[in-house]
């Protein structure tokens, strides 16, 4: 039972949880809990409140599972709702001050972002250590200093690995719209990373 499970799409999985089978809901979340929670922290930059935030976005999976279309994405289901829950946390958080994203909960939390940047260069020593960390930071600092629409592009695209397809049913604005959005993104990303040469490269 578990491998046919295993080898079940995320719909199959969902309509069998709507059918009162609670495995096939654990399953999903061991799917979608860390991806989601890296996309959720991008936005909502504080590890504690993007933790409530992923429980809240399964615990709204389980709320509204019987709205869910047969022939709908999950994914792009389960994006929108963690998408609708950041809008929401960020307008309640909108009168303080965020933690920067200079300034990560941890030295992990800054790694699904670089792996394909700081991997690939087996030459260890202390200069590039250092130079990843610089990298690193300015990375995190160009994110965040994205447009609004573009950074959730980028998110949606980097993180929660999303085809553009989804991501222009998940923010409502046509395919063209998200690949603009997505190209201007990384040029900004480029350019901030323009001292970082062989780093800027890896983004093209």
């Amino acid at each position: 039972m578990a491998s046919v499970r295993g080898d079940a799409t995320d719909e199959m999985l969902m309509v069998r949880y709507q059918r009162g089978d609670r495995d096939a809901f654990a399953e999903l979340v061991r799917r979608y809990k860390t991806p989601v929670f890296n996309f959720v922290l991008r936005h909502i930059r504080h590890s504690n409140t993007a933790e409530d935030v992923t429980q809240d976005v399964f615990l709204r999976v389980v709320q509204n599972a019987a709205e869910f279309k047969h022939e709908a994405r999950f994914s792009t289901w389960l994006y929108t709702i963690a998408r609708n829950l950041c809008v929401d946390q960020l307008r309640k958080l909108s009168h303080r001050r965020h933690p920067s994203l200079d300034q990560p909960a941890s030295s992990e939390d800054t790694r699904p972002m670089l792996e394909n940047i700081a991997d690939g260069h087996p030459r260890a020593s202390v200069e590039r250590s250092v130079a990843s960390g610089e990298v690193a930071n300015k990375i995190v600092e160009a994110i965040e200093a994205l447009p609004e629409d573009q950074r959730e592009v980028f998110l949606l695209r980097e993180v929660a690995n999303l085809p553009f397809k989804e991501i222009a049913s998940i923010t409502g604005v046509g395919e063209n719209t998200v690949k603009s959005r997505m190209r201007y993104a990384l040029d900004r990303l480029q350019l901030a990373l323009s001292e970082f040469e062989e780093y800027a490269r890896a983004l093209r």
